[in-house]
């Protein structure tokens, strides 16, 4: 069967289109990730174990990232995967996966969407890292 002009018209304004989309998708992708500061930085790095207990951690660094940091200071350790740094253990505790529990990062307070190895730092900025149990 022979795909007539109009078929092939549409088909290549579907793929214009499309094109149009995804040339849109990566310039918000561009503009919202972030960015590596480069040079010195002071950041606080709080530690809440599964007791509640808070235990405070200052550095200063001309790392890029947060996953180099904590990794370099031995602060944390863990499993490296298609997303980064998988964090298994901080400050000496490690999660217990059979009970569900996992290390959460959040940066003033607020949960990070991206692993430590793609968060960027940058001066004065305050990072926690929480024993959680449940997904």
């Amino acid at each position: 069967m022979n795909a007539g002009p109009k078929n092939t018209k549409k088909i290549l304004i579907a793929l214009a289109a499309l094109l149009v989309v995804i040339a849109a998708l990566l310039g918000v992708y561009q503009f919202t990730r972030g960015h590596a500061v480069q040079g010195g930085k002071d950041i606080t790095v709080e530690v809440v174990h599964k007791d509640g207990s808070l235990k405070t951690f200052e550095y200063q660094t001309d790392l890029e990232y947060l996953g180099e940091l904590l990794t370099q200071e031995k602060l944390v350790s863990g499993e490296s995967g298609a997303y980064g740094l998988f964090i298994t253990s901080v400050d000496g505790e490690t999660a217990d996966d059979s009970n569900q529990e996992w290390w959460c990062i959040t940066k003033n307070s607020e949960q990070l969407n991206t692993s430590a190895d793609q968060t960027p730092i940058a001066d004065g900025e305050k990072y926690e890292l929480t024993l959680t149990v449940g997904y």
